[in-house]
């Protein structure tokens, strides 16, 4: 192929451009690894399933732009059945199904054939287990009824569930999948492990540890097939994220740029269906594993686009794609056909005579206006901006921070199995970082629930206090705010205010912001730049900049504030039963968001040492806060404030504050309580004139 003598420079000053979208190798690599956290606390958070969570796709693999808006691809439920390729590998009491591969059965798919729990031997009645039988008379596992109904927003595309996630962050939906875990590598991509590989890639490590990775069966059938009904296609995504992380700069820029370029180009005029990402990073795999390294080299990124170009431009003729792991699949079935194939070939054929002039034209992230400014420009006059790239890291912020808050409720319910629990956090590998956060977050409760157990003794346990105060302190640094304010308070019910006063002043002069419910909006976009800029792991944007709400158990009630222990009374027997089980659990403590719980307890700290001005602005932080920020437990919120009202001799005002309380949320809550203690005192009040 003749080269242009442009193409060098071209090229170079497109990988600068690129690099100002956020592309860059710390921007990538940034990126990768905060998402695979986000696995990682998804999968602490789902404390029944035994199997990981998966996130694969564009944004796990980090090559989407914020103009791309690419979907996220999340496997959140492994069916829990084991796959067997022989009857050999059986194992009584366990949910079993055995691999059909038949003559019916197109490449890269397979069928399943479910076994008995106690013999192993295959099923066959069909009325009972709800099995379809296939053309050879077996009964299989049928694949398209796995999907349960997952709520009006849902649509069901292929073997996915889409829901949106929102306009304004550079990700357009969320598919999520259903499959079959199987810990086996598929006979049928056997080849590739074996593959004669001039160029040594990958390497021999990369594939063993794909290898080891096995794969997911996921309940689609082919397109073309008869049988589709019951058939279960073969992902090997887990090897494909792998290899694409194996990228190099100009490889990861490259592979980009034709997802650019397919979405511009061709899905512009042949619709979503035609090409697809997936065929260009099968282009990629092929063209990296034959091509000399040497020409991946930034000088020589057009030069690769074009090769690639070329190399799709041969598989449309001969109509064929074919999988790289599975080479027996035709990728192209299904949608690469006769009426579009001669169209197809001719744009293609058209975008390689341009020389590069094609690029120009493309307006994701500005990418044809930013490089036709570069070519008539010395490099160093770019202006290597950073685009909208961190929308697309706030999700993953966000997805996090939402996953360990729902993991440490879900410890805390569990009801402190202690030995257990460490054990079950410590055997999560590569996870070391997201367990200590949990660690201290149960450290901190924990020190609370032995306080409390001593606090209850008719002689106080000073040595088991002095280790209650050690947890605590273990605890502390769990997030912003909820384990000092769990320390302060047991400081507060010792009467030791001026301690309690020094951790109260360090929580709000640290305070950044709340996350009780989560969303998007909550991620700021200066705790971004400070994760992109100075290399801050999401892990540490707990302990720094989130504040976790704080929730007493009724194992600590003698070490929570009175004015909290009416609310783990808040449900009557009556209403209690209406409750969804699932979620009822916490109706029995208290929980109370943390920037009202820290003016609470300086309320209460000030009173104690009769700080009559420092009382009254802590009073008026509580109404600021409760106005004017959006709160969860907003109920519990008024509740305190009505207490400390009462407690300064407002009980007018108090009752109001408890009214709007009942009005606001009728049915399980505390104000009830409150109201009831509020009128006797007013009728003893009233009794004291007589």
């Amino acid at each position: 192929m003749e080269v242009p003598d442009y193409y060098d420079v071209v090229s170079l000053r497109l990988m600068k451009v690129l690099d100002t979208i956020g592309l860059m190798e710390k921007i990538r690599w940034k990126r990768i690894e905060m998402w695979t956290q986000v696995e990682e606390h998804l999968s602490i958070g789902f404390s029944n399933n035994k199997e990981k969570v998966h996130i694969f796709g564009s944004q796990a693999e980090a090559t989407t732009t914020s103009g791309l808006r690419s979907d996220i691809d999340i496997v959140s439920y492994i069916i829990p059945i084991t796959v067997l390729e022989n009857l050999q590998t059986w194992e009584p009491d366990s949910q079993s199904a055995l691999i059909i591969m038949d003559d019916f059965t197109p490449p890269g798919y397979v069928k399943l054939q479910q076994v008995y729990s106690d013999i192993p031997v295959p099923i066959y009645n069909l009325e009972t287990n709800r099995l379809m039988l296939n053309m050879t008379g077996r009964s299989c596992i049928p694949s398209n009824t796995t999907y349960n109904q997952l709520g009006t927003d849902a649509e069901y595309h292929g073997p996915a569930v889409t829901f949106n996630v929102g306009l304004n962050y550079a990700i357009k939906s969320c598919d999520l999948l259903v499959a079959l875990q199987s810990h086996l590598w598929p006979s049928t991509a056997s080849e590739w492990i074996t593959r004669r590989r001039e160029h040594n890639w990958p390497s021999q490590e990369t594939i063993a540890i794909i290898q080891q990775s096995g794969a997911l069966l996921v309940p689609v059938g082919h397109k073309l097939s008869p049988e589709r009904h019951i058939e279960w296609r073969i992902s090997l995504s887990y090897g494909e994220k792998m290899l694409v992380w194996q990228f190099n700069s100009t490889q990861y820029k490259c592979y980009v740029v034709l997802k650019m370029i397919n979405k511009y180009f061709i899905k512009e005029r042949f619709g979503e269906n035609v090409l697809t990402s997936y065929h260009w990073k099968t282009c990629m795999f092929y063209m990296i594993e034959t091509t000399p390294t040497v020409l991946w080299q930034p000088q020589n990124l057009l030069r690769c686009i074009e090769q690639c170009l070329l190399k799709m431009c041969t598989w449309i003729e001969e109509c064929n794609c074919p999988n790289y792991f599975i080479p027996a699949e035709n990728i192209f079935l299904g949608k690469v056909n006769s009426l579009v194939q001669r169209s197809l070939s001719n744009m293609l054929h058209d975008l390689f005579r341009q020389k590069g002039r094609y690029l120009t034209m493309i307006p994701y992230d500005r990418i044809g206006q930013k490089l036709t400014i570069a070519c008539h420009l010395p490099i160093t006059q770019i202006n290597a901006e950073m685009e909208e790239i961190t929308k697309q890291m706030s999700l993953a912020v966000a997805m996090t921070l939402a996953s360990m808050h729902e993991a440490r409720f879900d410890i805390l319910r569990d009801g402190f199995p202690i030995l257990p629990l460490f054990e079950r956090l410590s055997s999560y590998a590569g996870r070391q970082e997201s367990c200590t956060i949990l660690k201290r977050f149960y450290c901190s409760t924990l020190g609370s629930r032995l306080a409390a157990q001593c606090l209850k003794q008719t002689f106080l346990d000073q040595e088991g206090l002095d280790i209650a105060y050690e947890f605590l302190l273990l605890g502390s640094d769990s997030d912003v705010a909820s384990g000092k304010l769990k320390l302060a308070t047991l400081y507060l019910l010792q009467n030791n205010g001026l301690l309690a006063e020094n951790i109260l002043k360090t929580i709000e002069e640290n305070y950044t912001f709340l996350v009780s419910n989560i969303s998007l909006e909550a991620i700021k976009d200066s705790i971004i730049f400070r994760i992109v800029n100075e290399n801050i792991l999401i892990t540490d944007v707990v302990r720094y900049y989130v504040a976790f709400p704080v929730p007493y158990l009724p194992s600590e009630m003698h070490c929570t504030p009175g004015a909290l222990i009416p609310e783990m009374f808040r449900s009557t027997g009556s209403h209690h039963v209406s409750l969804n089980p699932n979620e009822d659990y916490w109706q029995s403590w208290a929980v109370v968001d943390p920037k009202l719980y820290l003016y609470f307890l300086q309320h209460e700290c000030y009173h104690q040492q009769n700080k009559i001005i420092y009382k009254m602005v802590a009073l008026s932080n509580m109404i600021w806060v409760i106005r004017h920020e959006q709160l969860k437990y907003k109920d519990t919120a008024l509740n305190l404030l009505a207490y400390c009202l009462k407690e300064d001799g407002f009980l007018v005002q108090s009752y109001a504050v408890l009214s709007k309380s009942m009005k606001m949320k009728n049915h399980h809550n505390a104000a009830k309580w409150q109201i009831a203690r509020l009128v006797n005192s007013a009728f003893r009040l009233l009794g004291g004139r007589h």
